[in-house]
């Protein structure tokens, strides 16, 4: 690292020996608070009677803001950002930093979705609850398995479990408020068929052998190609599967790595991303083969010893972005050929979360902070500011456009998950303002804080 000037450059590595942290992600983030549970088992409340609690801006409800506000000392620069400390001084400074925050006390969020004007979020207590204008809408609830991932596809919606199922629910037409169960993947039909075939089965244990079609471990991410109709599973079981949407049915499994895989995202050019628990991240490919399909390695991005625990693709800027257990963020860009990009670095623990838009950047940690981050070009990253107020490790992010941006002033609207049982929303604008046009009374000011810090790949 390097400091001239107030700005800190730092160049890619990917030799830090850091402790392995593979094995332990098969309790998941539970193991942050021994409170925490994952299996479906756990007994949690969900009385229908209990009602949510909705805050205020900028009163967090999870105790005080955490100090892991950024890697470096507490005299950071990152503190004294007017998107963490609001200012009653300029009217456009509130549009940035906390909106609001609600908790129902039922469960730990670990699975987070936006789509329209709802907000979809998932948790240990088997409910996923869905929010309008951060009031309670409505909500559904599995017979059994923690909620690991969301995935809205037009009427339909996908969630995942800690159980190995993949369900599907539905809007009802009579009534916008009432969801119910239409599926589960892969379907009796197709598991009854298959089962009538030996080399259906595969060997996953000694003496046990199951339907190739069905993960048999925790399904711990989901994504979704809407333009090809296809839904992406990858499990703890070390598969990545492949769905058609329209019927439901398992068109390919892949033996894709050789621990848990923890993140799978549709990219760009036909690429399919996985990550895992290996250390390792994968580039697969569509391709025709006779009268067909299949998945294709195209190569491995990452092979370190740290476990992968979060994947993001930036569409627009072809540009994939790796989370790790050793708190750092990898990324890769088309234009360089997937040749490494960088490391971003700004968390203390582990990243369990990323998200992106625009020329922003999210990543969620166990330190119990988000980064934002801003791409500027020939590679370079800017951190703009560190958003704290959970007061457990943030789980899931969900990025959505914020309706009332100015032009040239893009704002987005972050929906952040944590393990302290609250989902916090945040406004974000990618024209971050200088510090020293925004002034808190609060706190002082010196030369050094106009700065940004900068990261280069």
């Amino acid at each position: 690292m390097k400091h001239e000037r107030g700005i800190s450059t730092m160049v890619a590595e990917l030799s830090i020996q850091r402790p392995t942290f593979g094995a332990l992600l098969h309790s998941d983030p539970a193991i942050f608070n021994q409170d925490d549970d994952e299996s479906s088992n756990k007994n949690s409340p969900t009385s229908t009677n209990m009602s949510p609690r909705y805050y205020s801006s900028f009163t967090p409800p999870s105790g005080d803001l955490s100090p892991y506000l950024s890697p470096w000392s507490q005299l950071s620069p990152y503190t004294k950002s007017p998107w963490i400390i609001p200012s009653p001084i300029s009217h456009k400074l509130s549009k940035n930093g906390l909106v609001g925050s609600i908790s129902r006390e039922e469960g730990h969020v670990y699975s987070i979705a936006a789509s329209g004007d709802f907000l979809y979020t998932g948790s240990d207590s088997k409910n996923v609850r869905v929010w309008k204008n951060l009031k309670e809408f409505s909500g559904f609830k599995s017979n059994s398995g923690l909620v690991k991932a969301i995935v809205v596809c037009g009427e339909k919606i996908f969630t995942c479990h800690q159980d190995g199922k993949i369900r599907v629910w539905t809007i009802s037409t009579r009534n916008p408020s009432v969801y119910r169960r239409v599926g589960t993947l892969p379907t009796l039909k197709d598991c009854v068929k298959g089962s009538l075939n030996p080399k259906n089965y595969v060997e996953v244990r000694r003496h046990r052998n199951v339907l190739r079609i069905k993960h048999f471990d925790a399904v711990s991410c989901l994504s979704l190609n809407q333009d090809q109709g296809l839904l992406y599973s990858g499990s703890w079981d070390k598969t990545l599967k492949v769905w058609r949407v329209s019927d439901y049915k398992c068109l390919e499994s892949i033996n894709a790595h050789d621990d848990a895989i923890n993140s799978v995202v549709t990219g760009f050019d036909s690429l399919v991303f996985t990550g895992s628990a290996d250390g390792t991240v994968k580039a697969w490919r569509r391709e025709l083969q006779g009268r067909g399909t299949r998945h294709f390695l195209v190569q491995t991005l990452l092979k370190h010893e740290n476990a992968v625990t979060a994947l993001s693709v930036n569409q627009e800027s072809a540009v994939i972005y790796c989370g790790s257990s050793d708190g750092l963020v990898n990324f890769w860009e088309r234009e360089k050929l997937l040749s490494h990009g960088g490391v971003l670095r700004g968390h203390k623990m582990a990243v369990l979360c990323l998200a992106s838009a625009g020329n922003l950047v999210f990543s969620g940690s166990a330190d119990k902070s988000i980064c934002v981050w801003r791409r500027e070009g020939g590679g370079v990253h800017t951190c703009l500011a560190v958003l704290t107020g959970h007061g457990g490790p943030v789980k899931c992010l969900a990025v959505v456009e914020d309706q009332e941006s100015d032009e040239g002033d893009q704002r987005w609207i972050v929906y952040s998950g944590s393990l302290d049982k609250s989902v916090k929303v945040w406004c974000v604008t990618e024209n971050a303002p200088k510090w020293r046009e925004y002034p808190s009374p609060r706190l002082g000011f010196s030369s050094h804080t106009q700065n940004k810090r900068q990261f280069h790949g």
